[in-house]
């Protein structure tokens, strides 16, 4: 019964999806594929999506760990206002994150003119992605690693600093250890989260040709072009990037874990 119904909903909300996806470029002929994947401006379009969303995760992988361990270590007036907030990229519409976004970092903007001022722009440049990036893809990395932190002995920590470790050794010998496997989890949900981001990104990039469209954008041209076959195909190099890094992730999640024992 447990393995129907989980038959059914795999079918259902990703095998259907993909069928059709699957559909619009097995009527391509190979040139034609290639032709629609290796457009100047699609490959361009595929460096700009990659590198801002390499930038943004390693941003969302540090200062997700240092939200999660100020909520799960320490007590302070307003931690669960924090905790709660973490959730918002989630609740929030994508393009209503990318239109505040761009509204608090345009030049003349409550952020914006401070990084003006320093001759930095922000919104409606190539950083504006990176950002965008960033804010909806923080909360994966917070919520893996929270919960495993929350569970973390402090025993061993005590016990290291009794026998005179100092506090830079606990953290990098005791603690980080047992966080690696769900950092890496995180960094990875965060990294394919942004490789197909697109309601926060288009609002606050400006979208100018070979400098800040991105993969997804170049999917929504290729649609409002009514050439649903090449837009299929870009689609493909998404999706075949996100499964090669997810089945890496589990490769290098199995390893870690037999040369741990499990821990």
């Amino acid at each position: 019964m447990t393995f129907g119904f989980s038959a059914f909903y795999l079918s259902l909300f990703l095998l259907f999806p993909l069928s059709a996806l699957l559909v619009y470029v097995s009527g391509m002929s190979l040139a034609e594929y290639w032709q629609a994947i290796s457009d100047r401006r699609v490959v361009e379009s595929y460096y700009t999506t990659a590198t801002a969303a390499f930038y943004s995760t390693v941003i969302a992988t540090v200062v997700g760990f240092i939200i999660a361990w100020i909520i799960t270590r320490y007590e302070f007036p307003g931690r669960r206002l924090i905790d709660a907030l973490v959730d918002l990229p989630f609740a929030l519409p994508t393009s209503v994150a990318g239109l505040t976004l761009a509204t608090l970092l345009v030049p003349n903007g409550w952020l914006g003119q401070w990084f003006a001022s320093y001759g930095i722009k922000i919104a409606y440049a190539y950083p504006g992605i990176v950002v965008a990036m960033t804010f909806t893809s923080l909360p994966f990395v917070v919520r893996v690693v929270q919960p495993v932190m929350e569970d973390m002995a402090g025993e061993f920590e005590e016990v290291a600093q009794t026998l005179g470790a100092r506090k830079w050794q606990i953290f990098w010998r005791v603690i980080l250890p047992p966080l690696l496997p769900a950092m890496i989890t995180g960094s990875s949900q965060a990294f394919i989260r942004s490789l197909g981001e697109f309601g926060a990104v288009i609002m606050i990039a400006g979208n100018i040709p070979f400098k800040t469209e991105v993969s997804s954008l170049m999917i929504f041209v290729r649609l409002q072009e009514f050439n649903y076959p090449a837009a299929a195909a870009i689609a493909s190099v998404i999706l075949l990037a996100s499964l090669l890094l997810l089945f890496t992730l589990q490769v290098v999640q199995g390893r870690f874990l037999a040369w741990t024992g499990g821990r």
